[in-house]
């Protein structure tokens, strides 16, 4: 039972808990039943695991952890990275909030059962608030990391001002393709600034989503993300 709180292990808890950048370390903290439960339902293995009143006092992991609420169990492990590859993905670029980074891995898990691939200006996949917001998916579909143009696939990007709907976009695609469909990367940039028009126009196919005339200028990012892979994932299976 560790009393001390110069233990090393809640040290390093500590410290990745609210870390502001990348840690070199390559390792990260997840907090809570749930979150553990979703680690060993993937088959990852921590390399600390404390629980609350069995393996340390509470007061003392309740000074580590990231919820107002307090802990019950953190464990912490070792970054996994997957490949930018699946017949379904989605590319983020420039994403910089932690919590829409993870709400997009949890979607993307959930919809099209693929990774994310994060480009330049993403937020780390790994702080507390993004792994927190993917609820375990970022243990069953690590993200991946590449530059947009090494991407391979067919590259469908959300843009707010494009002129065809991503409706009309997809069902281009699956018209084109016909049954020998080819992988897709969603493409979504940060919610103000979009996609750079370099970006736009290497993209084979372009689409907005529509809204009310008299509603918000845009989505949230995660939101947007999540609207096309439930149109993607649709209109590709009805073409099948």
């Amino acid at each position: 039972m560790i009393t001390s709180r110069d233990n090393s292990q809640l040290k390093q808890i500590h410290k990745l808990q609210r870390k502001k950048e990348r840690d070199s370390s390559g390792l990260f903290a997840a907090e809570g039943e749930d979150l553990i439960a979703a680690a060993e339902a993937a088959g990852w293995t921590p390399e600390t695991l404390l629980r609350s009143g069995e393996d340390v006092e509470p007061e003392l992991l309740d000074r580590v952890s990231s919820l107002g609420s307090g802990a019950r169990v953190i464990g912490v492990y070792r970054q996994r990275w997957s490949e930018p590859v699946g017949d379904v993905c989605v590319y983020l670029h420039g994403v910089g909030d932690p919590g829409n980074v993870g709400t997009v891995i949890r979607a993307a898990h959930a919809l099209c059962d693929g990774p994310v691939i994060l480009g330049p200006g993403c937020a780390d996949p790994y702080g507390p608030k993004a792994v927190r917001a993917s609820m375990g998916s970022i243990f069953a579909r690590p993200p991946a990391r590449t530059a947009f143009t090494e991407l391979r696939g067919f590259k469908l990007a959300l843009d707010g001002g494009a002129e065809r709907t991503l409706g009309d976009a997809v069902s281009a695609l699956a018209a084109a393709s016909g049954p020998a469909q080819p992988s897709v990367v969603l493409c979504v940039g940060a919610e103000r600034s979009g996609l750079s028009e370099p970006l736009l126009d290497a993209a084979e196919a372009v689409g907005r989503i529509p809204i009310a005339a008299d509603g918000p200028d845009s989505l949230n990012v995660a939101m947007a993300a999540t609207v096309g892979l439930y149109e993607l994932r649709n209109r590709m299976a009805a073409n099948v």
